[in-house]
């Protein structure tokens, strides 16, 4: 059986496409913000917290990283509404991948909060700076060294698996592939260029974060 490969259709629904890498992009970008906010929260709660703190963050971590993010989605989504909370397809997957990424990133910045010597934080006591000054001027900074590798990498996995958005009708770029392949009927076509662009996009988070990586820390 022979098959011949035809793109002509396929970039035709380029609007399509793009809106769809739009809504991917900022998926990505709320995810990556929120995300981040909640973990540097828990894991501050988790390392410095009082023990009941300490017990609800774990909770929290280990019933996200042990769940299925589909499953997660599906309980904000379709679930809420069982309670009167309605929410619509966006935010409800704006949600559930923050609230997913946090959990993640609480491991990572803990990880990057207790990888700074001990000294150094009583060495910032002994000089009579505050807990706050310590964490700010002595903490913060070898912390995110430490933990800007990890972070980024998270990052880039959190973009791909903005895909799970298209289960709940979000129009994100995997929907705008099922779109078109339900127009078309190119199926190889259609995910072949949709692959191609998540791969583009993991390129070009990794080189940001790369940049970013060089502009901040190599000194």
């Amino acid at each position: 059986m022979k098959y011949g490969l035809q793109f002509r259709d396929v970039f035709a629904a380029w609007q399509s496409i793009l809106d769809g890498v739009w809504i991917t992009l900022l998926l990505s970008a709320v995810a990556m913000v929120g995300g981040l906010l909640i973990g540097i929260l828990c894991a501050a709660g988790r390392t410095y917290g009082p023990a009941w703190l300490r017990r609800i963050v774990g909770a929290y971590v280990e019933v996200i990283r042990n769940t299925p993010l589909l499953v997660q989605l599906f309980l904000i989504f379709f679930g809420l509404p069982s309670f009167g909370v309605r929410l619509d397809g966006l935010t409800a997957a704006m949600i559930a991948l923050v609230i997913n990424l946090g959990a993640y990133t609480t491991e990572i910045v803990r990880a990057g909060l207790e990888a700074v010597p001990k000294a150094q934080i009583e060495a910032g006591h002994s000089l009579g700076l505050s807990g706050l000054q310590v964490f700010r001027y002595i903490v913060v900074f070898p912390a995110l060294k430490a933990m800007f590798p990890a972070l980024a990498s998270q990052f880039v996995l959190l973009m791909l698996a903005t895909s799970v958005a298209s289960q709940i009708s979000v129009q994100d770029l995997f929907h705008a592939a099922s779109i078109v392949q339900s127009r078309t009927f190119r199926d190889f076509e259609v995910y072949t260029v949709i692959g191609v662009l998540y791969l583009a996009l993991a390129i070009g988070f990794r080189g940001l974060f790369a940049l970013i990586y060089r502009l901040v820390f190599v000194r």
